[in-house]
């Protein structure tokens, strides 16, 4: 006779544990105020899980988030929509601490900000549960940042070379090459898991993304979705669930990607959530708390003494293709580098429209070797005089000759942007790009050696 049990059947049980209350509190709604919910008779911790009754046919309750308090009410910040909320309406207080679900079941899925499967695939086959709330790794616990990680993009991987474990910043504007860019790390990085936050999108970039974008890298990844119609407090919570996702692949030993599109949003979710519960508006209406939040979600990335790791990726969307505006400045002060695309080199049709000159990684000198430095060095220094004299040649003022280092430049400049382009699909390792770009920059000094012998 079999005793093997379905292990469908532990799957329930791990469920029903997980839902099972030793005892609840239970408040009531009191008033509804714009984005906030006033909640009498109950008093749980700031960034508590609640369940709102609404009465609703299905017999959902509404999940809601506590965001602070005021006199004798709670402030409870509705996850979803308020149709059919009333006055009275039942408040259970969740008495455990809140998790996600992790594991290799939840690889090629796409789920909301609470965690939960919005794809059509059936239930997460999670075989664990990681914290939602996590401290950022200690101090003394992180190690140095000291192996590459290969992008396999040529630009990314010689100019702003990242290592596993930075923090790096994507700074743009709109419509200049920033989701696609996004798919391509997604689908060519040399990682074990790719976990993708698309924060404060459009339901239809959503779809385009993962079908277009993201293609067949979805089978080795996790997106988080929470998108621009829905509350503040779901939008910011999608930022950390996915980060808490990402904890849980690094405690396995695994090298994790962390994409979050984009951090702007996150920041303006914030703003929204901070102007209803009553914050002073600081400059373009920024509360306290967005630069408080920010720092504790990007620190949560990172290494440890073991062999995981987190790598994040946060894109930056500036207003107004304006780099210094109060989000771009707090992001570049907090991050370990940022990448700058640049509408100027998109309109011209070179993609990825990575400005190389204004992209740093600082730390590149700690994972790459010498003569990689070199390499980026002497070609940086090409690109900055071609720049510099781009005004003159373009209008037939210079003449050839006058300055050995703009002659070299004009040489080297063509065969850099073709270089610099790099289409979808197209993947080059740290190793070939750098042998490609010796093969430019020895093709430039050669004709000028050439004109030299000749004089």
């Amino acid at each position: 006779m079999s005793t093997a049990v379905d292990p469908g059947f532990y799957r329930a049980a791990r469920s029903a544990a997980h839902r099972f209350r030793p005892f609840e509190r239970i408040g009531r709604v009191r008033s509804v105020v714009g984005l906030l919910v006033e909640v009498d008779g109950v008093r749980p911790p700031i960034g508590a899980f609640c369940e709102i009754d609404t009465g609703a046919e299905s017999g959902a309750p509404l999940p809601a988030e506590v965001v602070g308090f005021r006199d004798d009410v709670t402030l409870v910040m509705p996850l979803g929509s308020l149709n059919g909320l009333c006055v009275g309406a039942a408040v259970r207080a969740a008495g455990r601490s809140e998790s996600v679900p992790c594991g290799d079941g939840c690889l090629g899925r796409v789920v909301d900000g609470l965690a939960r499967p919005i794809d059509g695939l059936g239930p997460l086959d999670a075989s664990r549960e990681t914290p939602l709330e996590a401290e950022p790794v200690a101090t003394v616990d992180r190690a140095r940042i000291a192996r590459p990680l290969d992008l396999g993009l040529r630009a990314l991987n010689t100019f702003t070379t990242i290592g596993q474990g930075m923090r790096m910043g994507i700074f743009a504007g709109s419509g200049v090459g920033k989701s696609t860019l996004l798919g391509q790390l997604a689908s060519q990085a040399d990682v074990d898991v790719s976990v993708i936050a698309l924060i404060g999108e459009r339901r239809r970039e959503v779809r385009e993304f993962i079908e277009r974008d993201l293609g067949e890298a979805l089978s080795r990844s996790v997106v988080v979705v929470s998108t621009s119609d829905e509350p503040a407090s779901m939008r910011t919570r999608a930022a950390r669930t996915a980060t808490a996702i990402a904890e849980g692949f690094r405690d396995e030993g695994k090298r994790v990607l962390l994409m979050m599109d984009s951090l702007t949003r996150f920041c303006t979710a914030q703003r929204e959530i901070g102007l209803a519960t009553g914050e002073p508006p600081t400059t373009r209406g920024y509360t306290p708390s967005v630069w408080s939040q920010l720092p504790k979600l990007v620190e949560r990335a990172g290494t440890t003494r073991g062999e995981g790791s987190i790598t994040g990726l946060y894109t930056v969307l500036v207003e107004g293709d304006d780099m210094n505006e109060p989000v771009a400045d707090a992001a570049r002060s907090l991050l370990d580098g940022h990448i700058e695309l640049s509408r100027k080199i998109a309109e011209r049709g070179r993609f990825p429209a990575i400005d190389v000159l204004s992209s740093v990684s600082r730390v590149m000198p700690d994972v790459t070797e010498d003569r990689h430095r070199e390499l980026a060095s002497v070609a940086r220094q090409l690109m900055a005089t071609y720049r510099d004299a781009e005004d003159l040649i373009a209008v037939g003022a210079y003449q050839e000759g006058t300055d050995p280092a703009i002659d070299r430049a004009r040489v080297a400049w063509p065969l850099l942007q073709t270089w610099l382009k790099q289409p979808r699909g197209e993947v080059s390792s740290i190793e070939e790009g750098l042998g490609s770009l010796q093969g430019i920059l020895q093709s430039a000094a050669g004709p000028m050696a050439q004109a030299g012998e000749a004089a």
